[in-house]
């Protein structure tokens, strides 16, 4: 039984290397017709068995195919990483759609949605002085407001020493 620590290393191996595979050297065209990324490898502990999870960006046909493509491709696959990797027993590879960022994407959008039905139900149930806090003010149009301020009384200023000085 493998380490963790190894277990973890060799999975990273596997998916830079399948990544190179399907970049460069899987001739299938079925493998080509969506963009495929190795998203992650699950690697089992005695290092025999690894899947592979791929994306695949594309609609449904696209999708089948290229997932048919790389299922017959992984004996090629399994062979090149047996010479590209210094293992005992290369592992048998398992390929596995990975919905998981379309289903991260589905799930933002619904909440970008909420948040906007949201903030459309808030802006109509306030009207615009209720939203600022003057819902309870009372305008005079009519008055007539000075811009400089009227003092009867010295005895109103007062120093800041609270002498009554003047100077």
């Amino acid at each position: 039984m493998a380490t963790s620590r190894r277990v973890a290393r060799v999975a990273e191996l596997i998916k830079r290397e399948v990544s190179q595979l399907l970049y460069s050297s899987i001739k299938d065209e079925r493998v080509g017709l969506g963009m495929v990324s190795v998203t992650d490898v699950d690697v089992s502990g005695d290092l025999q068995h690894a899947k592979v999870f791929v994306s695949i960006y594309g609609n449904e046909e696209t999708r089948a195919e290229t997932m048919a493509g790389l299922k017959s491709a992984t004996g090629y696959v399994r062979s090149e990483l047996g010479q590209r990797i210094r293992l005992r027993r290369t592992p048998e590879i398992i390929f596995l759609e990975d919905r998981s960022i379309e289903r991260g994407t589905k799930v933002l959008s619904l909440l970008n949605q909420l948040s906007q039905e949201r903030k459309d139900s808030d802006d109509l149930e306030t009207e615009p002085t209720e939203a600022l806090g003057f819902e309870d003010a009372d305008y005079d149009d009519d008055a007539d407001y000075d811009d400089e301020a009227d003092y009867d009384d010295e005895d109103d200023l007062d120093n800041a020493d609270g002498s009554d000085r003047q100077y």
